[in-house]
């Protein structure tokens, strides 16, 4: 019975990691990381193939088919917790406003983020439009500025893929 409830977790545990590990590659492949994809993607199948031969060996019994389904549900909620903690990559947020975005903007570039201002035309009348670009890892930072600065703001945020040039806290180095 010991052995049977370890065969359970190991098929368990097994998944989650190689589901983990799949979510991660798939965003560092979005992301232009070819090298962590790669390495993702290797660990991905080694586990993956263990794990499934561990199912087939017991294809007999309902309950390791159901172990196996339930370490692909847990892995892939693993896996979107890991990346949110990771926060690797750029983010970009454009923020709609009446409101005069000049100060705002000078303020958000002396604290290392990204920031362009456009004028744009809406529904109600003529706008000023920021447009940000930051580090994920800082999203919860900029979206408390915005909301205390506008809480009216209209606010959309955009994944970004690797970029060059500009002046901002990440490419000053």
């Amino acid at each position: 019975m010991t052995a049977l409830l370890f065969g359970y977790f190991v098929v368990f545990m097994a998944r989650v990691i190689d589901v983990t590990m799949m979510t991660l590659r798939v965003l560092m492949v979005m992301r232009g990381k070819k090298l962590w994809a790669a390495t993702f993607g290797f660990f991905e199948v080694l586990i993956y193939i263990i794990a499934l031969k561990l199912v087939f060996d017991t294809l007999d019994d309902p309950l390791s088919l159901i172990i196996y389904a339930l370490g692909f549900a847990a892995g892939n909620v693993v896996g979107t917790w890991l990346e949110e903690k990771l926060a690797i990559g750029y983010l970009t947020m454009q923020v709609i406003t009446f409101r005069d975005a000049w100060n705002f903007s000078d303020r958000l570039r002396e604290e290392g983020f990204g920031v362009s201002l456009f004028p744009c035309q809406g529904r109600e009348g003529c706008h000023q439009l920021l447009n940000v670009v930051f580090e994920r890892k800082r999203f919860r930072e900029l979206e408390k500025k915005v909301n205390e600065w506008d809480p009216k703001a209209f606010v959309t945020v955009m994944d970004t893929k690797p970029i060059r040039g500009g002046t901002f806290r990440a490419t000053r180095k």
